[in-house]
């Protein structure tokens, strides 16, 4: 009986020391010795690159022995980042960032869009990023009813087209609006900047961030803004009336108030996802962080797991005539062209 008991015991014991590495690989510690792949779904430069490796940087060092590569694929209006992410084997070791546009591209059910943004695993948003209509310097449009008043067309530059937020929203501006404006694609990054500079391009929409050491340093203006507290600039809602113009800033806005966001494809491991999360929260709170953020005029303000997803459901949720508008808008757009950035 002795000897039956003690060989139970060595058994259990045995067992006790198989399982240990297994239970130790659990949370952050399973991130010691893993490489994180940071997906970009643009090419390097640009607004969506920097946030993006801003929050790797910060992540590896809230994940102590984890190395997060950031892997730029551009292209298709992010639809090629956001689908690999989505892709991705859901270890924990793959998450990315893209925009926002892709919240319109699942509400009309895009051919290109293999995703379900409400499936995905939501790690963080780290800013709210009001929108802006830019116009260059060397243009005589200095306000958003002298845009409407153009007789003959403005050249307005967008980083892509089908997906992306800016073409998207431009789009829908021009028509809602009725506005004269010829929309040229394939500017991503500083290039819609650079191409407003040499007079290729009389205007552009974005983030404020993006747009604003442009405009500080007299290359530009901003004729109207979406969302956002500023002061400084005339708020869009305030310029328009109807009710239709009014329901599309509405929508504009509240996907301004998801920016610079960080997921995974859906169902990553409890505990991998919330290493992921407790990582992100502990990036935004860094003050070194925050000071490069600053330094670079983007305000830090961040939203986490569960309540960056109800935020996400929220956008995915728009009443019908919304979604009508936004299916007639994308397939029947202004007159658009290719450009070829010099």
């Amino acid at each position: 009986m002795l000897r039956w008991i003690a060989r139970g015991l060595l058994v259990a014991l045995a067992s006790a020391v198989t399982a240990m590495p297994s239970l130790a690989q659990t949370g952050p510690d399973f991130y010691k010795g893993k490489t994180v792949t940071y997906i970009v779904a643009t090419p390097p430069g640009g607004g969506y690159d920097f946030w993006g490796r801003l929050v790797s940087e910060y992540m590896q060092k809230y994940l102590p022995g984890s190395t997060f590569v950031v892997k730029n694929m551009g292209g298709a209006g992010h639809l090629v980042g956001a689908n690999a992410t989505y892709a991705s084997k859901a270890d924990g070791l793959t998450i990315g960032t893209f925009n926002t546009g892709l919240i319109y591209a699942q509400v009309i059910k895009h051919d290109g869009a293999k995703f379900d943004l409400s499936k995905m695993s939501w790690i963080g948003k780290a800013a709210t990023e009001p929108r802006v209509l830019a116009i260059a310097s060397h243009s005589p449009i200095k306000t958003f009813d002298e845009l409407r008043a153009a007789k003959e067309p403005v050249n307005f530059a967008t980083s892509g087209g089908g997906t992306s937020s800016d073409f998207i929203e431009t789009n829908m501006l021009a028509n809602v609006f009725k506005l004269n404006i010829k929309i040229l694609t394939g500017y991503s990054g500083t290039e819609r900047r650079l191409a407003m500079r040499r007079g290729e391009i009389v205007g552009a929409m974005g983030s404020r961030s993006s747009f604003g050491s442009f405009v500080q340093d007299g290359h530009g203006r901003f004729i109207a803004q979406i969302g956002g507290n500023d002061k400084d600039v005339p708020q869009l809602r305030d310029l328009v009336t109807d009710p239709s113009g009014k329901a599309l800033v509405a929508m504009l806005q509240s996907q301004g108030d998801i920016s610079r966001l960080t997921a995974g494809p859906p169902g990553i491991p409890q505990d991998r996802l919330d290493a992921l999360r407790m990582a992100f929260r502990k990036a935004m709170e860094d003050p070194e962080l925050q000071a490069k953020a600053e330094k670079l005029e983007r305000a830090v303000e961040p939203a986490y797991g569960d309540e960056l997803l109800a935020m996400i459901n929220t956008a995915l949720n728009q009443p019908p005539e919304i979604v009508t508008m936004l299916k007639v808008t994308l397939e029947a757009p202004k007159d658009e062209a290719t450009a070829q950035p010099k």
